[in-house]
């Protein structure tokens, strides 16, 4: 088994950690609205913002020519531009020096061949997805910037879905780097835990519709939807094309369905956790019992925020909740990754 220093080891978990704040500042662009703020999307001179006021006017003169301000946003003055065009870039910067914090280190440690050729591969495919993940996600800030005011959930949620799965490929090799595992396994529950992480991901993308449908905002109501368990719009046949599975802006048909499944997923994820948690918590290794302790944590503390949404909609998706329900459910998702691989025989 390949030995990697203390340094790599640390880059990886930094290279982690910027990649779960990638996702969470995606979040509050969203829930404020300011993912469309900036029209251009310039690799060098985005970095920098405008700097006086005329080059603030500029920008939000080419803002005022987008749908989203003609229809929704028509009254914003320059100072409620600014506030948008943060997030914004904050967003657009962050995945920049992202991009330095892989990059320099990288040519460093190859230069000086203190990584192998395994590491080069795996860092590779993040790297891959890295830049699938800018390039959808600049695919869904023109979606937004012709016709709708929003940006289309669909394309906002394989930026998501892209962006999960660049930190599935980091903490597979963090796993690996660390060589995660244990020495003498019996019997693990590794295909259990297999199809939750399944499970986990399918609630990701529809998470990630949630989001661009604004789902929530129609049905407020817990453990109900609006006084049922299954909403009557589900229930007629009628409903159930494809054109009302696109056009969700003018019909609450496919709001409804991704709510209603991502409120099912959330249960059965609940319960496959429970199950889990209270067949094998003590029969563990200690690291596969810490990893599985925080996972079932984190699912209780998942569902709460959840239902926290609901409670707190007023004009729309509490910024607090919306984000801390993002954060968590990522956090979830790797501390599942982490357990998978907690029970791999150790090289």
């Amino acid at each position: 088994m390949y030995k990697y220093n203390k340094t790599i080891r640390i880059w990886l978990f930094i290279g982690l950690i910027m990649l779960i704040g990638q996702v969470i500042l995606g979040g509050i662009t969203r829930l404020t609205g300011s993912g469309l703020s900036i029209t251009r999307w310039d690799i060098v001179s985005g970095v920098v913002p405008p700097m006086n006021q005329q080059q603030w006017l500029e920008a939000f003169d080419l803002y005022k020519q987008t749908p989203q301000y003609n229809k929704i946003n028509s009254s914003f003055e320059l100072k409620d531009f600014k506030f948008i065009y943060f997030w914004e870039y904050a967003h657009r910067l962050w995945v920049r020096i992202l991009g330095f914090v892989f990059l320099i280190p990288f040519v460093i440690f190859l230069i000086r061949k203190k990584i192998n050729f395994y590491l080069i591969k795996r860092l590779a495919l993040v790297i891959f997805f890295t830049v699938l993940t800018a390039s959808a996600g600049w695919i869904m800030v023109k979606s937004g910037l012709v016709d709708r005011p929003w940006v289309n959930a669909y394309k906002l949620t394989l930026h998501f879905v892209l962006a999960v799965l660049c930190i599935a490929a980091m903490v597979k090799t963090i796993a690996d780097v660390y060589n995660y595992g244990d020495k003498s396994i019996e019997k693990s529950p590794k295909k259990a835990i297999s199809i939750l992480i399944l499970i986990t991901f399918i609630q990701m993308i529809f998470a990630g519709l949630m989001s661009g449908m604004k789902a929530g905002i129609f049905f407020q109501t817990w453990p109900d939807m609006n006084g049922r368990f299954i909403p009557q719009v589900l229930l007629e046949s009628s409903n159930w094309t494809w054109h009302n599975l696109t056009n969700y802006d003018s019909f609450v048909f496919a709001p409804a369905l991704v709510h209603f499944t991502h409120r099912l997923l959330a249960y059965i994820i609940l319960i496959l956790m429970s199950v889990l948690f209270l067949k094998h918590s003590s029969r563990i290794s200690k690291n596969s019992e810490n990893w599985l302790k925080t996972s079932f944590v984190l699912v209780f503390v998942q569902v709460f925020l959840g239902v926290s949404i609901l409670f707190n909609i007023v004009a729309g998706i509490p910024l607090f909740y919306g984000v801390a329900h993002q954060l968590v459910g990522i956090l979830f998702f790797i501390s599942l990754l982490f357990l998978y691989f907690s029970f791999r025989k150790k090289a």
